[in-house]
């Protein structure tokens, strides 16, 4: 499974600080989360594919540096987007 553009349209209405801000870091860390889970699912399965695994291993990197990023400009955003996607950090 994939996000599909349902998903997507549902993750930017729920994280967008703006109507229709797409490049948001709250945005983008949402939906990043969400092609993280669906990979997470996809590899409890299929446990020796390597491609897939090293394609979570760069998603979760990207996202932990916006979550860095995220943090330095402003850290309230950042504890409530950790809180409301329940990201361990």
């Amino acid at each position: 499974m994939t996000v599909t553009k349902d998903d997507k349209k549902k993750i930017i209405w729920d994280f967008a600080p703006n109507k229709g801000d797409t490049g948001s870091p709250e945005v983008q860390i949402a939906i990043l989360t969400a092609k993280i889970e669906n990979l997470k699912a996809h590899l409890l399965d299929h446990k020796n594919d390597n491609h897939s695994r090293r394609g979570i291993l760069l998603m979760v990197a990207k996202r932990r540096k916006m979550l860095s990023y995220l943090k330095r400009k402003n850290p309230e955003k950042y504890d409530e987007i950790i809180k409301k996607l329940e990201i361990r950090k």
